[in-house]
């Protein structure tokens, strides 16, 4: 059944939730999450700071609030280049994601730095930021699962997984099925940590003068681990 009609008062809380953190994300590109200031924010808001309290109640509960809203968007951003080929176009779908993925970080680095950056000292993300956060692997995972079940295989021989290595793999492998071929989460795992690490030394600056043209150099790693992958 549709549910109830939002209130007024129910609205306008989710309008000022808004304005509150998009207020702290414009925070975000100016002095950084460790210097977030509920105080500030409430002062560009005009706004008394015990007010902005009764929705976050520390700046600790803004930053949650931020990591979910920002894995969520990434989440979004990635499964929808995945939807954008058909299902059984599992190239097509990789390219989407790794697309997608990189496309929200490059338009939003402040929630990259955040998301993926250095840890805010003194804080520590709840499990509630989980959700939202394993959205990305998730879309990854789905995607070699369908690629195993397609009965596709790396393009290359993977190594054989130590029992130290299958151990401490075993949550991945059982993450979207019973078991997640051996093969097939090593080289996922590796494939994600590889988009990750081109994205973070771009836009931190660490492959600047190395890389003249970032655009054809991410598409060569997409496309070679989609040829690692056997997609």
């Amino acid at each position: 059944m549709p549910s109830a009609p939002r209130t007024a008062r129910a609205l306008a809380r989710a309008e000022l939730t808004r304005q509150i953190l998009d207020r702290a994300s414009a925070q975000l590109a100016e002095v950084g999450p460790a210097a977030l200031s509920v105080r500030q924010i409430a002062r560009d808001l005009e706004m008394a700071s015990s007010a902005v309290y009764r929705y976050f109640p520390s700046r600790d509960a803004l930053l949650t609030a931020l990591l979910i809203r920002a894995f969520d968007d990434l989440g979004e951003a990635v499964e929808a280049g995945g939807a954008g080929a058909d299902r059984d176009d599992l190239r097509g779908r990789w390219l989407g994601i790794a697309q997608g993925l990189r496309g929200w970080a490059l338009a939003h680095p402040h929630e990259y730095a955040l998301t993926y950056g250095s840890p805010v000292p003194g804080y520590a993300a709840p499990q509630d930021t989980v959700p939202a956060a394993a959205r990305v692997a998730t879309a990854l995972l789905v995607l070699v699962k369908d690629a195993h079940e397609a009965g596709r295989s790396p393009g290359a021989p993977t190594r054989p997984a130590s029992e130290a290595e299958l151990a401490s793999i075993a949550p991945v492998r059982a993450f979207v099925t019973d078991e997640l071929d051996e093969a097939y989460t090593v080289r996922g795992l590796m494939a994600w940590a590889t988009l990750f690490g081109n994205i973070s030394l771009e836009l931190f600056g660490h492959m600047y003068r190395g890389v003249l043209d970032y655009d054809a150099h991410y598409a060569t790693v997409v496309e070679q681990l989609a040829d690692d992958l056997g997609l």
